[in-house]
């Protein structure tokens, strides 16, 4: 299933504020909830004050995309479930509160994953309506300039721009590529010094994992809980949103294979931040992980891992990954 191309996308927003513009510490909850409500108006076709009881749940591009139903119990060959993850990713501009003046530009992306960069000319069309309407509770508003499409070399590719508002057509899929550089040594199977290497996540946005319902702190975290969580929401995302089965066999694989093969070096630290919460009226602290997490392991096990730590990079992994939590790029 490696190796293929998949249906993933990472988009590139660029807009211009009209006011100056005080962004938050970390803009993903903002961008997620203006996002939300813009979809909602847009998609919404029976226009009930709530969606659930709502006859058109099945097919409707909101629910879909932002509040993506779990199947009906009993529904699912393996187990229940009470949630699964949505198919889109906020990533935020740069973290750090600023403020931006009248006619300054400034850039986000969003990931899409299965059948959500089918309805991407909605997506735009939302996310323009969105940021015309104003962001942050002063409603400043701004102008949704151009949309590249970003490939996996992270070379930006102009799709749709304010001037010419035709969505181009282009290759929404990422396929992930073999380790070279371990690729070559995988045969052996000495577990001897000479034959273990590493792989680096440099987590740029908090990452917060969490076990029994409580985020795991510095030194409590290890990479047993990383690979479980990082293929668990793989494979959710790719059965549920790109309708491809054995991903939940490979998750458990995965799993089973490293949890003992692989040891880590943690260069972390505990970073909080606080968001408002307009569903509950209140600010709300969140805090995750940043810094660099080193996974050591012989040639064979990091092969066979690299794939999905390479799929981690578009997807982010742990909670609140929607609003762009959880990113980090490998080293």
């Amino acid at each position: 299933m490696f190796f293929m191309p998949l249906p993933i996308a990472r988009y590139r927003f660029t807009a211009r504020v009209q006011q100056p513009l005080s962004l938050p510490d970390y803009a993903g909850s903002l961008l997620r909830g203006q996002f939300g409500a813009a979809l909602r108006t847009v998609a919404c076709m029976t226009r009930q004050h709530t969606c659930p009881g709502c006859p058109l749940i099945p097919t409707c591009p909101y629910t879909r995309i932002f509040e993506a139903p779990p199947p009906p119990k009993g529904s699912h060959a393996l187990q229940d479930f009470s949630s699964i993850p949505n198919p889109y990713i906020i990533e935020p501009p740069t973290p750090g509160a600023r403020v931006l003046d009248g006619d300054d530009d400034f850039t986000f992306n969003l990931v899409l994953v299965g059948h959500a960069t089918e309805q991407l000319a909605l997506i735009i069309f939302a996310l323009q309506r969105a940021l015309s309407q104003g962001l942050t509770r002063q409603r400043v508003p701004a102008d949704l300039l151009q949309v590249d499409w970003v490939d996996a070399t992270d070379t930006p590719h102009l799709i749709w721009h304010i001037a010419r508002p035709v969505l181009l057509e282009h290759l929404a899929q990422i396929t992930p590529p073999a380790m070279n550089n371990v690729a070559s040594n995988a045969q052996q199977k000495s577990a001897s010094p000479k034959n273990r290497q590493s792989i680096s996540l440099h987590i740029i946005t908090p990452l917060r994992l969490q076990s029994q319902g409580k985020p795991l702190g510095v030194g409590q975290l290890t990479p047993r809980v990383l690979i479980a969580t990082l293929a668990r929401r793989v494979a959710l995302l790719m059965e549920f949103h790109a309708a491809q089965s054995g991903w939940g066999e490979a998750a458990k694989r995965i799993t089973h294979l490293m949890g003992g093969s692989l040891s880590d070096t943690q260069t972390l630290h505990w970073f909080d931040w606080t968001r408002y919460s307009s569903r509950q009226q209140q600010e709300m602290t969140l805090g995750g992980v940043l810094g660099q997490w080193t996974l050591h392991g012989d040639a064979a096990a990091l092969t066979e891992i690299y794939p999905w730590l390479w799929l981690g990079q578009w997807l982010h992994i742990g909670k609140n990954a929607s609003m762009g939590l959880g990113g980090y790029t490998l080293q």
